[in-house]
């Protein structure tokens, strides 16, 4: 008989934990497990990684999950293989072998498709995606057999830097706008160069101004205590590092968490992260717009309070 499993006893945790996930899980088993050693009531993530993906993956909780949609659109960094010759209906070594060609790929190939890639482009969304079609999930039509029309869009390949690895093999890095798929972004560099080619592996190096070096595996998170696992967390305000900071006194930053516009010697800004300086703490997000401060996402007085205390509490 199995032993009853302990209830774990949630507590109020705000922040961001970047996480290096682990190849075989998905993007939200890993949020769970995470979530799980933290106790924490609320958490959600800014964008799927593939199972068979590895690599950042910022992880938001509490106060944080109310700006994870930033990190949506985010630029992002991936260093990739893939083999050559192969084609799978997935464009990654999970997918079934769908067709094969031989391979004749030379250094100059190589330079061309490089710079053929590079730049603004147009890209198919693969049906093994999230994406939907007429309220379903494109994967739920590709499970079963079935393939829609899919407009291409624009996307950026910022940068893009190809290598070879074997005759059969190439390395793939690359830095790209949001909505940009690697899986897909290999298919279409192997069909360039004649042979066709899925990915055999991916990971991500890089997203928004956060960086893999700054990650923390699963496995190490397991091995700390309570006390050293919070304090892997990053503010909530890590999110908005790229926002004009206004930071407004005691009176105005209790107006403007209620909803109310401010007014002050503040120039337009689209994005700006405001904080309070009694005692200093982040607020939320707004824009500037004639001298008006706009509020936007704002984190509730509860949610301040609890922050400051588990920052006092944490070593």
């Amino acid at each position: 008989m199995n032993a009853p499993r302990t209830r774990v006893q949630r507590r109020p945790v705000h922040g961001v934990l970047l996480l290096d996930k682990p190849l075989g899980l998905s993007s939200n088993q890993a949020l769970q497990k995470a979530k799980w050693l933290l106790r924490a009531e609320k958490a959600g993530h800014t964008g799927t990684l593939d199972p068979l993906a590895t690599g950042v993956l910022p992880l938001c909780f509490g106060s944080a999950t109310k700006f994870s949609q930033l990190h949506l659109d985010a630029d992002k960094t991936y260093e990739a293989s893939a083999r050559l010759g192969v084609k799978t209906a997935t464009g990654d070594a999970e997918g079934d072998v769908i067709a094969e060609r031989p391979v004749a790929v030379a250094a100059d190939d190589l330079a061309r498709v490089q710079s053929q890639f590079t730049g603004p482009i147009r890209q198919v969304p693969p049906m093994h995606s999230a994406l939907k079609k007429d309220g379903r999930a494109l994967y739920e039509y590709a499970r079963e057999g079935i393939e829609v029309e899919r407009a291409p869009r624009d996307v950026v390949i910022y940068r893009l830097a190809l290598a070879a690895l074997s005759d059969i093999d190439i390395r793939i890095e690359a830095s790209v706008s949001k909505g940009t798929y690697i899986r897909t972004l290999g298919e279409d560099i192997g069909e360039a160069l004649g042979c066709g080619a899925h990915l055999t592996s991916l990971r991500r190096t890089a997203t928004g101004g956060f960086d893999v070096s700054q990650c923390i595996t699963l496995e190490a998170l397991e091995a700390m205590n309570e006390d050293e696992r919070l304090a892997c967390l990053l503010p909530t305000e890590a999110l908005v590092a790229d926002h004009t900071r206004v930071t407004l006194g005691a009176e105005d930053a209790g107006r403007f968490l209620s909803g109310l516009r401010r007014r002050g010697p503040w120039s337009d800004a689209p994005a700006v992260a405001v904080f309070g300086n009694e005692p200093e703490a982040f607020l939320g997000t707004a824009h500037v717009k004639a001298g008006e401060l706009i509020p936007g996402r704002l984190l509730s007085p509860i949610e301040i309070q609890q922050t400051l205390l588990l920052t006092e509490a944490t070593p």
